[in-house]
C-alpha cells in the first residue's frame, strides 16, 4: 500500500476514534487498531496525538468551507445567503460526530484540547461570516457596521434560537427563526411604523 494511502487510512481511523472516544480517551493504540496498522506507522506521519487531532480538525474545517462555498450565491441577497450559510453550518456542526463528541467532552470534562478544537471551528465560522458581512457592507446592502461584531451577534443569535431556546421553550420552526432574524437585524428593536 502506498504511503499516501496509509496516511489517509490513519487520518480516517483517527477521525473515527476521536468521534467515538473524544480527545481525552483516544490513544494511538485506538487509532492503530481502527486503521489496522502498527502504532509505529502512525508515527511515520504524526509525531503525537495533538498533531493528529490538528490534522483532523483541519480537514473538518476544509470540508465545512467547501460545503458553504458551494452554496453561497453572489446573485442572492444578504439575508438569503446568510440564512443558507447559517443553516448549513449549524447542520454540519450538529450532525458531525466529532464535533458532537467534542461538545460533550467539553461539557462533561472541560478537556482543554477539545475546547480549543471547538473554538477553532467556531472561529472559522465567525471569520467566514465576517468576510461575507464585509462584502455586503461594501455593496451597501446592509448598514456600515463592524463586520466582526455583526458576525459574532448573528452566530450567537442563530445558536440561541436553534439550540438554546429549545431547552426552555417549544422549538421554533425554521421559518420562525428566519423571519425573526431578518426582522430583528433589518429593523432592530425600534417600534414598527404601525405600532407608533
Amino acid at each position: 500500500m502506498a504511503l499516501v494511502d496509509r496516511r489517509k487510512q490513519v487520518v480516517e481511523a483517527a477521525g473515527k476514534s476521536f468521534a467515538l472516544f473524544g480527545y481525552k480517551a483516544t490513544t494511538m493504540d485506538h487509532v492503530a487498531k481502527i486503521a489496522n496498522v502498527a502504532k509505529g506507522t502512525i508515527y511515520t506521519f504524526f509525531s503525537n496525538k495533538e498533531e493528529l487531532f490538528d490534522e483532523i480538525l483541519r480537514s473538518v474545517i476544509v470540508e465545512m468551507r467547501r460545503i458553504i462555498e458551494e452554496e453561497v450565491d453572489e446573485s442572492k441577497s444578504f439575508f438569503e445567503n446568510l440564512h443558507r450559510a447559517m443553516d448549513l453550518l449549524l447542520e454540519f456542526r450538529k450532525e458531525h460526530d466529532l464535533l458532537i463528541k467534542l461538545s460533550q467532552e467539553v461539557r462533561d470534562f472541560g478537556t482543554p484540547k477539545a475546547r480549543e478544537g471547538l473554538e477553532r471551528v467556531e472561529n472559522e465560522i465567525l471569520n467566514y461570516l465576517e468576510r461575507q458581512i464585509a462584502r455586503f457592507v461594501q455593496r451597501r446592502e446592509i448598514g456600515d457596521y463592524d463586520p466582526k461584531m455583526v458576525s459574532f451577534v448573528v452566530f450567537k443569535l442563530y445558536i440561541a434560537l436553534t439550540s438554546d431556546w429549545n431547552k426552555l421553550y417549544k422549538p421554533l420552526s425554521e421559518v420562525q427563526i428566519k423571519e425573526f432574524i431578518r426582522n430583528f437585524l433589518a429593523s432592530g428593536l425600534s417600534p414598527k411604523a404601525s405600532d407608533r
